[in-house]
């Protein structure tokens, strides 16, 4: 018999290494109707996430480069293309819209460009910040459909874009993997930390965007003899920065790094408190699943971190870059465990009710309807 085939999806991010948009793309991979679509993944870097997608069985390509419009890659693009019989190119992020754009284009090929937060911000200068929005622009102007992850995504682009051709799509967390009732690793056990003691995360990329430094200086302002312990999980470019700050304001045993590891679900159940101090964000996974995890969060109230946290309803939201209110917020919490645990029983509905990763991925799959020739060629099956 005749068959339509199933739509052939390429699925490109910028880099193997696991964070926001990464860790977004694997739930797309994994939620999506497997029946309609064939996901092809393309990386711009080697990494965890490549290894743990060909574990799953996706076919996973790395072309490398850390520089988005590499003109010197766009050919072996083109290649890869058609060499996987693509029906869609998806692009999430900067470096890899403006890497599959121009092959895309040529091959006549629908394309999608998920934007997990522009690729400029509030600490560049001017110069730099108008050249990454007309990047930006041009790769709106170059996609089907763009997608922004949060309504300020949304709202930011239209300050210096044409966004007619934009959805808003909201993150969404895989609330079976990030299910406080299931077991877990015990991380105080490895850690050697008492049941009693107050555990306080961050967990993310140490950079600026995730100004580790207002934490650290926050930590310096509470007493010394509060029974908590400040777990700083991660790797970036200001890691050793961040160490050397930490040893400057003798925090001592106070605080605990840890390199970027795997094992999110299980480092997020040890915790009593998430704490994410962004200069900006697009809307945080990090967020999400520590939310999804039933935790009392503090974060500072910028972009779609505020479409998310209601003030002492199911979180607490603080000023960016002011140490003082954070550890106002975290004195709070560490003193209150009933406190911690209301927010952190409505910030699991928040996530259960707005924030789920299925909702998200069968919302995407309604755009590539949309985009998708009006017909693919068939097969014959017997």
């Amino acid at each position: 018999m005749v068959t339509q085939r199933k739509i052939r999806v390429l699925e490109s991010i910028r880099q193997g290494a696991i964070g926001g948009g990464e860790t977004h793309v694997l739930d797309v991979v994994r939620l999506l109707d497997k029946n309609r679509y064939e996901p092809i993944v393309l990386s711009f870097t080697p990494g965890p996430m490549v290894d743990r997608l060909r574990a799953m069985g996706i076919t996973t390509h790395v072309i490398e480069t850390e520089k988005p419009f590499n003109f010197l890659k766009w050919q072996q693009v083109k290649q890869l293309l058609k060499q996987e019989r693509i029906d869609i190119v998806h692009a999430h992020g900067t470096r890899a819209g403006s890497n599959t754009f121009w092959a895309a284009k040529r091959l006549g090929l629908p394309i999608i460009y998920t934007v997990h937060g522009w690729s400029f911000h509030v600490d560049q200068q001017p110069l730099v910040l108008r050249i990454r929005q007309l990047g930006e622009k041009l790769l709106l102007k170059q996609a089907s459909v763009t997608v922004c992850v949060s309504e300020s995504n949304y709202q930011d682009g239209l300050a210096f874009s044409d966004m007619r051709r934009a959805v808003v799509i909201k993150n969404g967390v895989d609330l079976t993997k990030y299910d406080p009732a299931r077991s877990f690793t015990d991380i105080r056990a490895e850690l050697g930390l008492p049941a009693n003691r107050v555990l306080i995360g961050y967990i993310a990329r140490i950079t600026v965007q995730k100004d580790p430094f207002t934490l650290l200086r926050a930590i310096a302002l509470l007493p010394a003899d509060i029974p908590a312990t400040f777990l700083l999980v991660g790797d970036g470019d200001l890691k050793a920065a961040a160490v050397q700050l930490a040893q400057e304001l003798q925090l001592g045993s106070r605080v605990v790094f840890l390199a970027a590891r795997q094992d999110i679900p299980d480092l997020l159940r040890a915790l009593d408190i998430y704490c994410l101090p962004s200069l900006w964000e697009g809307l945080s996974l990090g967020l999400l699943e520590a939310m999804a995890m039933g935790k009392a969060v503090v974060a500072t109230a910028i972009d779609g971190t505020r479409e998310v946290i209601q003030d002492t309803i199911n979180g607490l939201l603080i000023p960016a870059q002011s140490p003082e209110k954070l550890a106002e917020a975290l004195t709070k919490l560490i003193g209150d465990e009933t406190l911690r645990r209301e927010l952190g029983r409505e910030a699991r509905q928040t996530v259960q009710m707005e924030f789920n990763a299925v909702t998200m991925t069968r919302q995407v799959e309604q755009l590539y309807e949309r985009v998708l020739p009006l017909s693919l060629p068939t097969r014959n099956v017997y």
